[in-house]
């Protein structure tokens, strides 16, 4: 079935797409060019642990390849994988490696001492040699075509803006990083940086403090676009300095959800119709669209639930989309034309999804 332009393909992750079967559907309306978010082709497979590399206290870089040496799917920067780590054990990682590496790729995983048992995990029980399932890749956070960028980077936040920082530099853009972290020790990838010399800003906060955002974001500048990804304190602040940037110029990427709106509190029923499968739900309060959906039988992917992967995105037929996630923007959100139905509802007394 095709309806649009762009699509997604989900299959298995390694031994090619032509033994599996594959689910196919399609973002209507979205360019296939630079800057949208697109769904590159998703697989699911069995990847080994090429390498363990300690970048950092309490981070780990993992090289992840296909065990028969079979190339892996495509990516761009701001690309991220589900790390399949176990049953009920989903985790989220950005590709901190390079896209014309097509035989691995990288993620580089902080250990935190309020683990929910993703990072500990990775950092107790992975080792060369080590198979690990791995779904995707998906990008919600693509590097938009610009000949001037204002990267800003908070702690682990450094791992998605590493190939961005390559690709912008192969196109000729001027770019700046301003990087910040508890201590020198703790921040990533800090040698791979000094290679790009006084372009990188790094702003340990045991010797220097806080990252200088009102000296950097204060005076909006023209033609340049803004990549932030960080803790939850940092992209509050960038959002709010760049209030004052035009619409567009910001892009930020988050690993936790957004605080919740007082108003999502008060949750309605509504109908749900899934147009593709000829069936009509009533989602209750405080039940999600993903839960219903899946309790009718109708197979969806899901991942975080917590509407910041993009996994469970959905394309909108009809409906007054109640967003809630940490993904869309606010353009895409007042188009409506997909959701997260992991955390997302319907203001209006009936939902049309494309299932």
């Amino acid at each position: 079935e095709q309806t649009g332009d762009i699509v997604r393909v989900r299959s298995n992750f390694v031994n090619g797409i032509k033994k599996f079967p594959v689910r196919v559907s399609v973002r209507r309306g979205r360019p296939a060019s630079t800057g949208t978010r697109t769904s590159l082709r998703e697989r699911e497979g069995d990847l080994v642990v090429q390498a363990v590399d300690q970048v950092a206290d309490d981070v780990a870089a993992l090289t992840l390849a296909d065990p028969s040496g079979e190339a892996l799917p495509p990516w761009t920067p701001g690309a991220h994988i589900d790390l399949m780590l176990e049953p009920g054990l989903v985790r989220q990682y950005s590709l901190c490696g390079s896209p014309s590496d097509g035989r691995a790729i990288r993620v580089a995983v902080l250990k935190t001492p309020d683990s929910r048992g993703g990072s500990a995990f990775v950092h107790e029980r992975l080792r060369p040699g080590s198979a690990v399932r791995v779904r995707g890749p998906r990008n919600h956070f693509p590097l938009v075509t610009s000949p001037r960028y204002l990267f800003i980077a908070g702690g682990i936040g450094i791992t998605p803006l590493l190939p961005m920082m390559a690709e912008a530099t192969a196109a000729g853009a001027d770019w700046t990083l301003l990087y910040g972290g508890r201590s020198r020790a703790s921040m990533a990838f800090t040698g791979e940086l000094a290679a790009y010399g006084d372009r990188v800003t790094i702003v340990p906060q045991d010797e220097l403090g806080f990252p200088d955002l009102d000296g950097a974001l204060g005076q909006p500048r023209d033609g340049t676009l803004v990549y932030c990804c960080g803790p939850e304190g940092l992209l509050t602040a960038v959002e709010q300095r760049c209030a004052a940037w035009p619409a567009g110029a910001l892009h930020v990427e988050r690993f936790a959800a957004r605080a919740a709106d007082p108003d999502e509190a008060a949750d309605k029923p509504f109908e749900l119709v899934l147009a593709r499968s000829g069936r009509t739900l009533t989602v209750p309060a405080g039940t999600s669209v993903f839960d219903a959906v899946q309790q009718a039988g109708v197979s969806v992917l899901g991942s975080c639930h917590e509407g910041i992967c993009g996994t469970c995105e959905q394309i909108v037929l009809g409906g007054d989309v109640d967003h809630r996630d940490s993904i869309l923007t606010a353009d895409e959100r007042a188009r409506s034309e997909t959701m997260m139905i992991c955390v997302s509802r319907c203001r209006s007394d009936r939902l049309t999804l494309d299932l």
